[in-house]
């Protein structure tokens, strides 16, 4: 009965939201795609019969957070297979691009036959969620199934907590069919607990994304765009990323003001969504700035150009790799603030703006450290760059205590398998020693939760 009624409560809401999508798929060219595996459950079917993890990650930010996990299961338990689905099109085609050893899929809506026919499909015996998401019908039928679910680098922002808080008695039965809880921080296990998981299986594992950052500015990927991009010192390079609306019209005014105190400034703009890629590139054309589109350019032009638009997915990361400032965008718009581990990592002197609550946990211990500073406008963003460029002792200092925060914090994947592996079986060719013997507080209690979910 329960799930006719989320079956038609899902539809209405498709219907009501129609016009819109119908508008995004024409403008933007988004929801094109896996119609059948979103609506149907018809993913591809997995061919082997080897414990299978189904790893679930929302978009391009969850799926880069897969690498590290996949890297630990494969030291692990390499006898497992691996299955991927996402639900944008970026994040699908970034796993497909990153994880060739694992099949990827779009995940199906939480319509009940769509998701009773993945799950039939797949055959999971452990469906892992990144961050948080609770869709009631895929959680069920996967313990339906005999599987376990597991929710890894949770994170509830305050604004979510009070969205869920509203419908707690829904979302609780659904949470205690959860079997680990894999916080980033205590606040957010206490909110996980407070919507009603089991305190036996909320565990504070620390975030991921300190553990997939990369650290080293020699990597190959940064080395090829310094080579493409014609980089060369004196030149300083100054990366606005993951920028939203607004965002990009304030950093080309504040390059504007620097560059003439500042010939050897270069600017690098990566939008946060490739559908906004042309109107931003509008912007730039009527700068006046000699500018290329990164998927467009050769090497001969992006040496001369003094503004890049970064107009491919995936490269983020390594375009922080050169970079010698850093604004991390989505953060002088209502976004809520972007992934500001990436440069710390690089030990980039970095600002954002004030709206920051999507990741206010790593900012508040950024700014405790003295690892970045806050702008709250144009005018902040231009002191923060002219002093950075200007005093490159105090930059480099910033940059350091970033770095090092970043290196204190890594971990998180070890302690989240720690978790992990006991929700996965052997398989019958499994090595002697491949999985964890012992088993974290409450295991006994989960099995057999998951065997009477089965029956």
């Amino acid at each position: 009965m329960l799930a006719w009624l989320l079956d038609a409560v899902y539809g209405l809401v498709l219907i009501a939201a129609s016009p819109w999508l119908v508008v995004r798929c024409w403008r933007d060219g988004k929801y094109r795609e896996g119609w059948s595996a979103k609506f149907l459950g018809r993913v591809p079917e997995r061919p082997g019969q080897r414990p299978c993890v189904w790893l679930h990650a929302v978009s391009l930010g969850e799926v880069n957070l897969l690498g590290v996990l996949l890297q630990c299961l494969a030291k692990h338990r390499p006898d497992v297979e691996c299955y991927i689905t996402t639900t944008t099109r970026t994040g699908y085609e970034a796993a497909c691009r990153r994880y060739p050893q694992c099949q990827v899929a779009y995940c199906p809506l939480d319509f009940s036959w769509a998701v009773r026919e993945a799950v039939r499909r797949i055959r999971p015996d452990l469906l892992v969620l990144a961050e948080l998401e609770l869709w009631p019908q895929l959680i069920g039928q996967v313990r339906r199934s005999g599987a376990s679910v597991a929710i890894v680098n949770g994170r509830l922002s305050p604004r979510s907590f009070r969205g869920y808080r509203r419908f707690r008695w829904f979302f609780r039965p659904v949470l205690a069919r959860v079997d680990r809880v894999l916080a980033q921080t205590q606040e957010y296990a206490e909110r996980f607990m407070a919507l009603g998981a089991d305190p036996r299986c909320v565990v504070v594992t620390g975030s991921l994304k300190y553990d997939g950052a990369q650290m080293d500015r020699g990597n190959r990927r940064t080395r090829e765009l310094v080579e493409w991009m014609g980089v060369c010192r004196p030149q300083r390079v100054w990366v606005a990323g993951s920028t939203f609306d607004t965002e990009e019209g304030l950093v080309l005014d504040v390059f504007r003001r620097l560059a003439g105190d500042f010939p050897e400034l270069r600017l690098v703009i990566v939008p946060r969504h490739p559908e906004r890629f042309d109107g931003v590139a509008e912007q730039l054309e009527a700068s006046g700035w000699p500018w290329v589109r990164r998927s467009r350019a050769a090497l001969a032009e992006a040496s001369q150009a003094r503004v890049l638009l970064v107009d491919t997915v995936g490269e983020l990361s390594a375009w922080w790799g050169l970079a010698d400032v850093g604004f991390v965008g989505g953060s002088l718009s209502s976004r809520g603030g972007q992934n500001m581990i990436e440069p710390a990592a690089y030990g980039v002197p970095l600002c954002f703006g004030p709206n920051t609550v999507n990741f206010r946990d790593v900012v508040e211990r950024m700014l405790a450290v003295g690892g970045a500073v806050v702008v709250q406008d144009g005018e902040g963003m231009e002191r923060f760059v002219r002093r950075t460029l200007e005093d490159s002792t105090t930059a480099a200092a910033l940059g350091e205590r970033a770095r090092q925060l970043v290196q204190q914090n890594q971990g998180a994947t070890e302690r989240s398998w720690q978790q992990l592996l006991p929700l996965i079986p052997h398989s019958l060719d499994a090595p002697c020693g491949s999985q964890a013997s012992s088993s974290p507080p409450g295991s006994a209690r989960f099995e057999a939760g998951r065997s009477s979910d089965a029956a």
